[in-house]
């Protein structure tokens, strides 16, 4: 059973993370919960992290040395027990590592290590791959976390306001995903007006795919200006997400991406997928944050 470790702040954040997964399931500032719930009627998941891969894998595995692995969607590290190496009141690590769940799919020894702090208006995450082993280790990493939608009042539609501001212009075109959600090399244009996309619950039929993005952080943001910001460190790849009748948002970000639709060959050939070297490291970041509603006041100083 998935152990659940409370951390909190100072001013009264907290986070609640499962050993499960090392998958955020809460984030409560000032009276309000900022994580999507995990209602199963919609999507039973909060936050999961994503891992060796991103996406879905050409049908449904890897190749490794000419050999064929079985690979779920996303990987296998959001449904294995993590196990804790560190932990204080605003901190906790948590630790994955190969063994019989992981070799079968991924026959590679890797130490996955997540820390997880709470500040005042922060939820911040610290990731270190490590490869433990003597060959080179391919590897994707993402972040999938979602928020209710609506999170500060108004309607969850396509004239309620929403919509998400990215820090740079963005390309109003992303791919189109195809039969298994393998990407495909035809784009659809989304209604972004530079860096700014308005949310409709109609434009998700699919994940919007932000390959390269030019941004390093993206925010959620409310009719009255309340924001929930996702910033990154080394992650190339934003994605927004949602289900047309969900009343959630998901904020992704991603080192690698789903397989292109035909593609056959080895598992380190992946488009974007990494090589770490042996004895190697690599380390990635997340900020999640809350921004206070924009106050007539400061919108006219």
């Amino acid at each position: 059973m998935s152990e659940r470790i409370t951390i909190t702040a100072g001013d009264g954040t907290r986070a609640v993370i499962a050993t499960h997964g090392a998958e955020p399931v809460l984030w409560h500032m000032g009276g309000t919960e900022y994580l999507w719930s995990g209602d199963p009627a919609h999507w039973d998941r909060h936050a999961p992290w994503l891992f060796p891969v991103v996406g879905a894998s050409a049908n449904g595995a890897v190749t490794v040395g000419g050999r064929a692995y079985p690979m779920a969607q996303h990987g296998f590290a959001r449904d294995l027990p993590f196990t804790v190496t560190e932990r204080t009141d605003d901190t906790v690590t948590l630790r994955l590592e190969e063994g019989s769940a992981t070799l079968p799919h991924y026959p590679f020894p890797f130490r996955l290590d997540i820390t997880a702090r709470v500040g005042p208006g922060i939820l911040d995450f610290e990731i270190w791959i490590e490869n433990t082993g003597p060959t080179p280790l391919p590897y994707a990493l993402g972040f999938h976390p979602a928020f209710p939608w609506p999170f500060a009042g108004g309607e969850r539609s396509a004239d309620g306001g929403y919509r998400v501001d990215f820090q740079n212009p963005e390309r109003p075109l992303v791919p189109e995903v195809g039969e298994g959600g393998l990407l495909l090399r035809t784009e659809r244009a989304i209604p972004l007006e530079g860096a700014t996309l308005p949310l409709d619950p109609a434009l998700f039929t699919e994940a919007l795919v932000l390959r390269d993005a030019a941004s390093e952080w993206m925010r959620f943001t409310a009719p009255d200006g309340s924001a929930i910001r996702l910033e990154v460190s080394d992650f190339p790849h934003l994605a927004v997400w949602t289900k047309p009748t969900a009343p959630f948002l998901s904020l992704e970000c991603w080192t690698g991406h789903a397989d292109w639709a035909g593609y056959a060959g080895e598992l380190a050939r992946r488009d974007s997928q990494r090589l770490l070297a042996p004895k190697g490291r690599a380390r990635h970041g997340v900020t999640l944050s809350h921004e206070a509603p924009v106050t007539r006041e400061a919108a006219t100083a």
